[in-house]
């Protein structure tokens, strides 16, 4: 598993599954021949994106980005669709630092699509059950809204298994949420809700900005996804970030890379200065 430290802030990147999806529409108006040198794809199109949640130490709090595939959430058919080839090993990740599922305090979403939510729930018997009883949800008030109402361009990607049986334990946010040196920012863009994540240490900074950055190979502003409700707001908020976190030399961290876990660049954003690279 690979770790960074931020003076006393450790993050460990968890195994949470991973899916293939096209890439054409990762990319949305960017032409193949351009984004392949950067992410490389397979026979069909498809992409490698990991879902990687990422387990934050701080204070004696556990706080853990997203939630991964989850287990047995997917039929054979979704499979085939998804590429969804490896379900998530939490629990046994969790287990090997010394944790479990129930030592979780917070549970930080940035929106509640289904490769982001569905380790949220697991099947027992007949009925899902919250994977993580004893965690604080946190999402933005409009991605919850959402996810329970959702339209009809985005029902097929908020699923009711993975909000009913947790939603006691969710806690809202208008524009921001913070504890300590994590932050929560709401941004809209992927969809209408989504948020991202800055970690602020002493002298560095880290940057999530989930799915309107999904891999190192969305750097430019304008490399948005097809998926995106509101591709210029994402637009926005990445060029909004991008700048802060450039002129900071700041890690931005990724949930989706199958390469890279985290990155910095230098301040004009050509070079890669420091990088920590998914373990095969």
């Amino acid at each position: 598993m690979e770790t960074l430290q931020i003076d006393d802030i450790k993050l460990t990147w968890l195994r949470g599954g991973v899916n293939h999806l096209d890439g054409g529409a990762m990319f949305g108006v960017v032409p193949k021949p351009l984004w392949s040198k950067k992410y490389p794809s397979n026979e069909n199109n498809q992409i490698e994106l990991r879902t990687d949640p990422i387990l934050i130490q701080w204070n004696n709090q556990l706080l853990l980005v997203e939630s991964g595939l989850g287990i047995g959430k997917f039929t054979d058919k979704q499979k085939r669709n998804y590429g969804a080839w490896e379900e998530s090993f939490i629990e046994e990740d969790l287990r090997q630092l010394g944790f479990t599922t129930s030592d979780i305090d917070y549970v930080l979403m940035t929106h509640m699509h289904f490769d982001h939510a569905c380790g949220l729930t697991k099947l027992e018997g007949e009925s899902y059950h919250s994977v993580f009883p004893n965690a604080k949800i946190i999402c933005s008030q409009i991605e919850w809204d959402e996810m329970r109402n959702p339209n009809i361009r985005s029902r097929n990607t908020y699923w009711k298994e993975n909000w009913q049986s947790i939603q006691e334990q969710v806690i809202t946010f208008d524009k921001e949420w913070s504890m300590g040196p994590v932050q929560m920012i709401h941004t809209g863009g992927h969809s209408d809700g989504h948020s991202i994540i800055i970690i602020e240490g002493k002298e560095e900074l880290l940057i999530h900005m989930a799915d309107i950055m999904p891999t190192h190979a969305h750097q430019n502003v304008l490399w948005v996804l097809a998926f995106d409700d509101y591709p210029m707001d994402s637009i926005s908020a990445k060029q909004k970030w991008m700048k802060i976190g450039l002129e900071k030399e700041a890690w931005f961290s990724f949930y989706h890379d199958a390469f890279y876990r985290a990155v910095k660049w230098n301040q004009e954003g050509k070079e890669i200065i420091a990088e920590i690279k998914r373990a095969k």
